[in-house]
């Protein structure tokens, strides 16, 4: 039997083709399409699949069942994202589930939040399933996926864990990409981490190497120039006492005692990103403090927690399999 793995991501959407035992036999990928519209999306989603099936030499008509882990907001209902915040205005609706269960032939297409399944893929891979955790991304933008008592959280629309949208400044001064003020994501992912940069340099404009007035500065520009170059590190020291309090927020929700964080602003940047965070958790959290790890699943975390749950009926649970790896 044969199974399909997506990741749709703000950036990037890939497919991976995996048999019973959760092994990868073939993959594709592509930028996520800016539109013009949600159905250029969709149709990205399922260039990947067919992509994948052919390369696993797999007929997507034979495909037992399929996983996807994609940004949000979800309608689960619907089968669709609805809305999504890092995408252009014009992208308001991505089919997913009917789609793909029409060019796979089956009726077992399960839909969740990238970073849920992030905690599907994280729980399925470990040599111990962790009962208490939590699969944090710092991306594109930021969520996380949450795991108590052995339980997946999912919220009964499928958008549970969306902790880039948890309030960390009250004073609001910057916009997340959802339109609200003070979010988390608005100062510490990967798109907001330039304007937030911006910011900062126009209430304090000191001298920097910083290109904050060029419009392809991006967090790559800041996090090259740290060490070297005084706002830079000013910026970056900002950025860690968000994160910090957006993890201990979660912490304090959630009591895992493991939060493993993947996306490419803490994949690319793992020493500036979670070194500053577990220096200053201990101040920061009342109860235990967790391991704060970065995930040894790297980028490919969420399209395996997405073939995992193809192949767990969509609860992550390795009882199901027989063969778990």
């Amino acid at each position: 039997m044969h199974y399909v793995g997506v990741d749709l991501g703000a950036t990037n959407v890939r497919a991976v083709v995996g048999d019973e035992t959760a092994t990868v036999l073939g993959s594709d990928s592509r930028g996520t399409p800016r539109g013009p519209n949600g159905i250029a999306v969709t149709e990205a989603v399922l260039s990947v699949v067919r992509g994948a099936c052919a390369n696993a030499d797999v007929d997507p008509s034979t495909v037992t069942a399929a996983g996807i882990g994609s940004i949000g907001p979800l309608d689960l209902a619907a089968g669709v994202v609805q809305g999504p915040a890092n995408l252009p205005d014009t992208v308001e609706r991505i089919p997913l589930v009917g789609p793909v269960s029409q060019l796979l032939d089956t009726e077992e297409v399960y839909l969740h939040n990238d970073t849920i399944a992030g905690v599907i893929g994280e729980r399925f891979h470990a040599d111990r399933n962790p009962d208490d955790m939590v699969y944090l991304t710092i991306s594109s933008g930021i969520g996380a996926g949450v795991a108590v008592d052995g339980n997946v959280l999912s919220g009964w629309d499928g958008n549970a864990g969306e902790v880039g949208h948890m309030t960390v400044d009250p004073h609001g001064f910057m916009t997340c990409g959802c339109g609200l003020d003070g979010h988390w994501e608005g100062y510490c992912s990967g798109n907001n981490i330039p304007e937030y940069a911006r910011e900062l340099h126009e209430e304090d404009p000191v001298e920097t190497v910083l290109p904050v007035e060029d419009p392809d500065f991006s967090a790559v520009d800041v996090f090259e120039a740290a060490g070297e170059d005084t706002f830079a590190d000013h910026v970056i020291d900002q950025v860690a006492h968000w994160n910090a309090m957006g993890i201990a927020n979660v912490i304090h929700a959630y009591a895992p005692l493991v939060v493993s964080v993947g996306g490419a602003v803490a994949l690319n940047n793992p020493d500036r990103v979670l070194d500053p965070v577990r220096e200053k958790l201990a101040d920061m959290v009342f109860i235990n403090v967790p391991e704060i790890r970065l995930t040894a699943l790297g980028d490919e975390v969420v399209v395996k927690g997405a073939l995992a749950s193809a192949l767990t009926a969509g609860t992550g649970d390795r009882s199901r399999v027989e063969n778990p790896p």
